[in-house]
Parts: C-alpha cells; structure tokens; sequence
C-alpha cells in the first residue's frame, strides 16, 4: 500500500520524506487555506520534496473552467495530479485530461457507483472519503469494499486512493481490503508507528542497558 500525506504543511512533508514512508501528498484549497501559503508556491515546493503524485484540486465547477485551471497547474511540475470533483463536468475532464496523458485524482466519492464512473472516465486515481461516510451514518469501509470488487470484476486500472481517514483503524481495514493507497493527515502515519508493548519493551531494554555500565562508541 502506498501512503499519502493529506497536507500542505511543508515541515511535515519534509519529515515523512526523510523516513521514505512517503509515496506521494495530497492536497485541497481547505488544506492551502490552513497553511497560510500562495497555491501555486506550495505546490512547486510540494512537487519537489516528493517524486510521487501530488494531488492539486480545481475550483471551477465546469468543464471549460477545469480545464482552463488544470492547464496551469499540470505546468508545475511533472508530478502533479489535477484533482476534479465527482460530478459530471469533473468527469468528462477527467476523461480529456487522461487522454492527454495527465494524472487525475476524482475527489469527493461516496459511492460505488460513483467509482465505477470515474473508472470508465480514466481516472488514475478514486478519492472514498471513509471518514465523511462514518460521520453520516455509513460504514466507510463497507465503500472500499464494494470498490475493490467493483475494480477487480474488471479489471479497471484505476487506484483506490482512501481518503478522509481519521486513525489508524482506518488504514489497517484499507490494507486488509486491498485498497491502493491511503492518504492521511501526517499524525495518522505517525500513529501507525506507536504501540504501547513497544514503549514498554524500549523501557525494559534500556534499563538493563544502563544496568551493565557500558556504552556503544
């Protein structure tokens, strides 16, 4: 499985980067917002701490504006991924930029049936918000699932990127299910790594150490 972060903060970036856990970020204008950051600067300086797929969304809600503002974006680096909303102008884009040999991330899916158009769009990527989902009611996971067979029944080509995770918990079914990518928020990929039987093991360890007197030099 590949992992995302889901962020436009560059110091995190940086740091998720450094362990080679990173595979790629995804970003948002509610992301950029938060940042403080110019859109287009963040994302040239995104583009070049990661070799991956960097996710830069649109904001014109029809096809002639999207493809007007994925024209500018795909010009900052070659590694960036227009990113258009699951709605049928977001689609016949997704469609002309595909064709165009662009990568494109189809956001805001809450339904397999969703999926299943953005695949015969094709979409390099499909963008299930399991937490979005949880939140109403739904069972996010139940999604990814359906998705997954959905994709395997036909062998679409299209990557299963889960989004709107919220913990760990989220990640673990992901993998479990086969979803291709997780992108989350840089504390979720930092959770993976804690468990309490490894801190206590740690403290076990370093206490016999500090026992023998010795050092390592």
């Amino acid at each position: 499985m590949q992992f995302f972060a889901d962020t436009a903060e560059i110091d995190d970036i940086k740091e998720l980067a450094s362990t080679g856990l990173l595979d790629g970020v995804t970003t948002n204008p509610s992301l950029i917002h938060k940042s403080g950051r110019d859109f287009m600067e963040v994302t040239r300086e995104i583009c070049e701490l990661t070799d991956g797929p960097v996710s830069a969304e649109v904001v014109a809600l029809d096809h002639e504006g999207m493809m007007r503002e994925a024209e500018v974006l795909r010009k900052i680096a070659d590694n960036v991924c227009i990113k258009v909303p699951l709605t049928m102008d977001g689609l016949k884009t997704c469609n002309a930029l595909t064709r165009d040999g662009t990568m494109v991330n189809v956001t805001l899916c809450f339904s397999a049936n969703q999926a299943l158009l953005a695949a015969k769009a094709g979409a390099t990527f499909i963008s299930p918000f399991v937490g979005r989902h949880d939140d109403n009611g739904f069972d996010g996971m139940d999604l990814i699932r359906d998705i997954r067979q959905i994709y395997d029944n036909y062998d679409f080509d299209t990557e299963i990127l889960v989004a709107s995770i919220r913990h760990p918990g989220h990640v673990l079914e992901s993998a479990l299910i086969g979803a291709d990518v997780a992108t989350m928020p840089p504390k979720v990929i930092r959770q993976l790594a804690n468990h309490i039987l490894t801190d206590k093991g740690i403290e076990g360890f370093l206490a016999d150490w500090e026992k023998t007197g010795q050092k390592i030099a």
